[in-house]
C-alpha cells in the first residue's frame, strides 16, 4: 500500500481504525449492533483486523435482514455487545475512529457503552467529509460512488468488513491520487473540534446526531436559555460553539452555557414546528422572536349602510373563515400602522378604514389633504372604489384552506428510517404522529388548537412547494363542524 514515499508525520504516527457497523435499524437511541468490522492502518499499511457478528437482544426486522444478509438466526449465538466491550475499547485505544458516515457509527458505538454505563469517547474521521474535501467537485460522496468513480475493488456491500475494505481502497487511492500533502492536510482540519464552553463536557458534540430536529441549551439551574432547530442538529451546534455567533448576545449564551440537549425529527417541516412551538410554550431567556403575542389582530372587510367597503380591525381569528380576514399583527398598533400605509398609498378614506371615528362629520382627514377621493362624502362611485379597495388589500388576504378537512403530512428520513406524519388542520399543526397504525386510529374530537401566526406563515409556505421539499400530502377524512378541533382563537 505504501509506494516507499515517506508519509508525513501525523499519517506516519497514527493509527487509523476503519470500522462499520450493521444495525438492525436506522435509530442509535433504539436500534443495536448486529456486526463489528475493523481494520487497522499504521504507516501505510494494514496492521491488524477485527471482526465480530453481535447478537442485538432484539429481532432483526426482515427488511434489514435483505438489506445486510445477516439473519436472526445467525446472531442467535453471537455474543452480546456487554461481552465484547472491553475488548472493543482496548483495541479502539489511542486510534482515530474513520468510518463512512462517521456520526452514524460512532452514535451506535457510544450509546452501546452508555447502555453499559461507560463513557467511550475517540477522534473520529469521517471518510464521506473526506472525499467532500479533497473531490468537491463531485456531488454524491456514498460508497458506492466511491467505488464506481475511483474504480475501486468491488465488495460485499452492507457488510462490516466489506465495507471496510471499500474505505480502506479509498483512502490510499487518495494518498495515490492527492498527494500525502493533501490528505494530510484534509485529516487534519477534519480532526479539529470546534471549541466548547469551558463549563461544557469536552466530548459535549460526540452524543448529538447529524439530523434533522430541535435543539435546547440550558444554563445553571437547568434554566432554558435557548431553542433552535436545523436540518443537521450536530452541525449547527458546532457553529454555536466555533464562534460563527460571534455576536454580543452569542457570547453571552455560550458563557452561560451549561448542557445541551435536542428531540429529533424526521424531517425540516417538523423541526421548524416543534421549535416553534417549543419556544411559545417554554420561554427560552434568548429567543425573541416567535413568542407568542397576548393578543392576534387582523382587518375585515363589511360593506357599510353606503355599500361602501369598510374596514374593521378584529381580535379574533376565526380559522374556519381566513379568507375574510386581511393579514395578521402582533398588536392593534401594528394593524393601524399598515392601515395607514394603505390608505396613503391607494388614496383610500382613513373614516372608512377605521382610523377615524365613524360618526365624524365633514371629509376625512385624507379627504383635506386631496388624498382620498370623496368616499367619505358619498362623492366616489361605489363600484370604483370598492375594487381600489380589493385590490390595495389583495397581498394581505389571508389564504383558505383548500381541502375538505386535515391533512397528513408525511416526511421521511432515508438516513435515519425515521418517519413522521404532522396532522394539518386550517394552517394549524394538530398532532404529530409516528406511523400509519397512529394515523388510522387517530379521532380530532375535542383537540383543542391554537391558531398561531408563526405556524399559518410557515405552513402556507410549505405546503404552497415554497418552502420545504420533499413531503407527501395525505387527504384526511373531514372533520364535521368547524369547531371539532376546539379551536383556540385570538392567540399566536
Amino acid at each position: 500500500m505504501n509506494d516507499g514515499t515517506p508519509l508525513k508525520a501525523f499519517l506516519g504516527s497514527a493509527t487509523l481504525a476503519f470500522l462499520d457497523l450493521e444495525t438492525t435499524g436506522g435509530s442509535a437511541g433504539h436500534d443495536r449492533i448486529t456486526e463489528v468490522g475493523i481494520r487497522f492502518w499504521r504507516d501505510g499499511e494494514v496492521v491488524g483486523e477485527w471482526q465480530t457478528l453481535v447478537n442485538p437482544q432484539t429481532r432483526i426486522p426482515a427488511y434489514i435482514e435483505r438489506f445486510t444478509g445477516i439473519t436472526n438466526d445467525m446472531v442467535a449465538d453471537a455474543p452480546m455487545f456487554g461481552a465484547i466491550a472491553d475488548e472493543l475499547r482496548e483495541r479502539l485505544e489511542g486510534c482515530i475512529f474513520v468510518a463512512h458516515n462517521a456520526r452514524f457509527d460512532y452514535g451506535f458505538i457510544k450509546a452501546e457503552f452508555r447502555r453499559l454505563v461507560q463513557p467511550f469517547s475517540a477522534r473520529v474521521l469521517c471518510t464521506v467529509k473526506l472525499s467532500r474535501r479533497l473531490y468537491p467537485e463531485h456531488r454524491r460522496h456514498n460508497m458506492d460512488a466511491l467505488i464506481q468513480r475511483h474504480g475501486l475493488a468491488q465488495v460485499q456491500r452492507h457488510r462490516a468488513m466489506g465495507d471496510v475494505s471499500a474505505m480502506v481502497d479509498f483512502f490510499t487511492h487518495a494518498l495515490e491520487d492527492k498527494g500525502v500533502d493533501a490528505v494530510e492536510q484534509a485529516v487534519r482540519t477534519l480532526l479539529q473540534r470546534p471549541s466548547v464552553p469551558s463549563h461544557m463536557p469536552p466530548d459535549v458534540l460526540d452524543d448529538i446526531p447529524s439530523v434533522p430536529g430541535v435543539y435546547r441549551f440550558y444554563g445553571e439551574n437547568d434554566v432554558l436559555l435557548y431553542v433552535g432547530k436545523s436540518t443537521n442538529i450536530a452541525q449547527r451546534v458546532a457553529s454555536h460553539f466555533s464562534g460563527d455567533h460571534n455576536s454580543s448576545k452569542g457570547v453571552r449564551l455560550s458563557e452561560s452555557m451549561r448542557r445541551v440537549d435536542w428531540t429529533e425529527t424526521a424531517g425540516e417541516l417538523g423541526a421548524l414546528l416543534l421549535e416553534l412551538r417549543q419556544i411559545k410554550a417554554l420561554r427560552p431567556m434568548y429567543n425573541r422572536r416567535s413568542r407568542p403575542a397576548k393578543t392576534l389582530w387582523s382587518i375585515e372587510l363589511t360593506e357599510n349602510a353606503q355599500g361602501y367597503l369598510q374596514a374593521r380591525l378584529v381580535q379574533q381569528v376565526e380559522p374556519h373563515r381566513l379568507g375574510d380576514y386581511y393579514g395578521l399583527f402582533r398588536s392593534k398598533r401594528d394593524a393601524q400602522r399598515a392601515l395607514t400605509g394603505i390608505a396613503g398609498k391607494n388614496e383610500l378614506c382613513n373614516r372608512l378604514l377605521d382610523l377615524e371615528p365613524p360618526d365624524q362629520e365633514g371629509p376625512c382627514f385624507q379627504r383635506t389633504l386631496g388624498r382620498c377621493k370623496g368616499a367619505c362624502e358619498g362623492l366616489e362611485d361605489v363600484i370604483r372604489y370598492n375594487l381600489r379597495v380589493q385590490i390595495a388589500f389583495h397581498s394581505l388576504r389571508l389564504k383558505t384552506w383548500p381541502w375538505q378537512g386535515p391533512v397528513g403530512v408525511r416526511e421521511h428520513n432515508p438516513g435515519t428510517g425515521r418517519t413522521e406524519i404532522l396532522v394539518i388542520y386550517n394552517w394549524m399543526h394538530v398532532v404529530t404522529l409516528r406511523s400509519d397504525e397512529e394515523l388510522e386510529d387517530l379521532s380530532l374530537r375535542g383537540t383543542a388548537v391554537t391558531f398561531d401566526m408563526d405556524s399559518y406563515k410557515l405552513v402556507v409556505k410549505a405546503l404552497s412547494g415554497k418552502g420545504v421539499k420533499g413531503l407527501t400530502i395525505l387527504e384526511l377524512p373531514p372533520v364535521g363542524r368547524p369547531d371539532i378541533l376546539g379551536v383556540e382563537p385570538g392567540t399566536s
